[in-house]
């Protein structure tokens, strides 16, 4: 069985257990780990069947779990680029978020941030999600390029209308684009993975023998994946707005107002670093469906989304 598959159907972790494994999972250095190093540490699970994150005695174990979780896709066993694994969603979204949300002068400043955020977000829903079912490359490819055609327009839709309009109320500079960016984050995960709930994904049992394939699992796998998602982006976007609010009124920004960017980027990076490990622990990678009658367990990974 697949040493990533085989870890999360046996352990069984809390909310709390899994946010604390999210915090290792997502440290920056794996992404700078070693082909040659990931494979020991897989060759190493392969040859310890029974080796289990608890094994405290053994540093090896422990290493060897964080490097394969972190790096490997737990479907089809193959390395995930550096820039699409876990521990890069933070650093690669966090600034497009900042730049997302900064105030509109002219609609071609927020093009790029725009384009970038969305079409980072789908192909890390693409090389992430499941990939137990039949997909051609093309397939991939075309779904991608209009995921982010439509994400990108959507999101830039109430900025136009903003600009055209000469709009500067609070509802329109600072509560829709927050609303937009947190509802077309799930979206996004919805249309760049819509192919799962078509296709069915695999189910297994407990032993982690696959018996089939289930569009009701895929679409509990996209559900759950898609209000992460949600959860993420928008509390990273809502939180910096209401902290910058409250700032504009303190005597300290009437002396510095350039110091207003550096709080704001300052505050999206510390709430990302925060919702990050929280959204990715909200809901377990080893979900439940029943399929007639028969309680099974389906892998439905949430970051690995």
């Amino acid at each position: 069985m697949e040493p990533n598959v085989r870890f999360w159907i046996t352990e069984r972790q809390s909310f709390i257990q899994r946010f604390l494994q999210w915090t290792e999972l997502l440290d920056p250095t794996n992404l700078v780990i070693s082909i040659e190093k990931i494979e020991k540490s897989r060759q190493l699970l392969l040859t310890n069947e029974d080796a289990s994150r608890g094994d405290l005695e053994d540093k090896r174990i422990q290493e060897a779990w964080k490097r394969s979780l972190s790096t490997v896709h737990p479907d089809n066993s193959k390395l995930i680029p550096s820039p699409f694994r876990p521990a890069a969603l933070l650093p690669f979204t966090a600034p497009m978020v900042f730049l997302s949300m900064l105030p509109v002068k002219k609609l071609k400043s927020m093009i790029l941030p725009q384009v970038s955020f969305y079409t980072y977000s789908t192909i890390f829903n693409l090389v992430n999600g499941n990939a137990s079912y039949d997909r051609r490359p093309h397939e991939s490819v075309l779904l991608g390029a209009g995921v982010i055609a439509s994400s990108t327009f959507f999101g830039l839709l109430p900025r136009l209308l903003q600009v055209k309009f000469s709009l500067s109320t609070v509802l329109s500079r600072n509560v829709i684009p927050v609303l937009v960016l947190a509802q077309l984050s799930g979206m996004n995960v919805v249309a760049s993975r819509s192919l799962e709930p078509m296709r069915g994904i695999e189910v297994m049992d407990k032993e982690g023998n696959v018996i089939g394939y289930s569009r009701k699992a895929g679409a509990k796998a996209i559900k759950d994946t898609a209000t992460s998602r949600v959860v993420l982006f928008g509390s990273s976007a809502f939180i910096p707005e209401v902290f910058s609010y409250f700032f504009k009124r303190t005597q300290f920004f009437l002396q510095c107002p350039w110091s207003l960017w550096t709080l704001k980027l300052s505050c999206t990076i510390l709430v990302m670093g925060l919702m990050v490990p929280v959204s990715f622990s909200v809901f377990p990678q080893i979900g439940r469906v029943s399929v007639p009658s028969l309680p099974l367990s389906c892998f439905c990974p949430l970051l690995s989304d």
